[in-house]
């Protein structure tokens, strides 16, 4: 895999300024995310209906092309594609020829002489969907759907959505995210998201070995005591252990972990109320 840069954001946007890849969090406009949300809000009915489909991508080939397993987010994609009128093919890593020794980018450049229009990627290498998008260019959109330990965006983007619906505007939270934030490409999005939409505060909280205090530079408060953590917090965002991602003797169990960090109905007493 090629050595890559996932700060340049601009490769998320094409020729004229728009968005075109939605590769991670950071790197995008405020008003790029603020339309993705209030877009979201706007198809909430379809799911509603008799009849749960809208014309949107109708023409347009997607496809799903997953490297790791996933049942949820698969399937979401694949619904979301199909009520927005899609065509869509789901590929796993074990039923493309990479099995055979075909690259990432060989799978991909034999899947556009079918003229496809888009790729959803989930990879367990940490810039998979970056180096994608490079390759593709303008000829089709990415988006990531989850690669290795560095970025889950649209992830980050439902948790944002769920905050503002259910406890209001963004800018109004004070979010503690407690758990393996080291492993969690789930929490490095979601601070980003945080923080381009205004939180005024942004806690994470776990043990030091999963929790080092280097994730200060992204602007966030490092915790290792839920007394210190939790007092205050509108928002607790509680993230499992990504025991298939750890390397060993981070923790010295998980019973020790519960008893010391476990959401316990009388450590969520100390979050606000509500």
């Amino acid at each position: 895999m090629n050595t890559l840069h996932f700060g340049d954001g601009n490769l998320q946007y094409d020729g004229q300024g728009r968005l075109r890849h939605l590769l991670s969090i950071e790197g995008l406009r405020e008003r790029d995310l603020l339309q993705i949300l209030d877009t979201t809000e706007s198809f909430l009915s379809i799911a509603q209906r008799t009849v749960k489909k809208t014309p949107t991508l109708r023409g347009r080939t997607l496809v799903n092309l997953f490297f790791e397993n996933s049942t949820r987010t698969r399937s979401t994609f694949e619904l979301a594609a199909k009520r927005l009128s899609a065509d869509v093919l789901n590929i796993s890593a074990s039923q493309s020829s990479t099995t055979k020794g075909e690259s990432l980018l060989d799978t991909v450049d034999n899947l556009m002489a079918m003229q496809v229009d888009g790729f959803i990627v989930r990879h367990p290498e940490a810039g998979a969907a970056h180096l994608l998008a490079r390759h593709l260019g303008e000829r089709a959109l990415v988006v990531n759907a989850g690669d290795g330990q560095h970025a889950h965006p649209t992830q980050a983007l439902l948790d944002v959505f769920t905050i503002r619906r259910l406890a209001g505007p963004v800018e109004q939270q004070v979010v503690c995210i407690l758990g393996d934030v080291l492993h969690s490409r789930v929490a490095r999005a979601l601070i980003h998201a945080l923080s381009i939409l205004g939180c005024p505060e942004i806690r994470v909280l776990g043990p030091r070995t999963l929790v080092p205090p280097e994730f200060a530079s992204l602007g966030v408060q490092v915790h290792h005591d839920p007394r210190a953590a939790l007092p205050g917090a509108s928002i607790v965002y509680a993230l499992r252990l990504q025991r298939e991602r750890m390397e060993s003797h981070r923790l010295p169990s998980l019973d020790e972990f519960h008893r010391r960090f476990g959401l316990t109905p009388e450590r969520l007493a100390l979050a606000a109320p509500g």
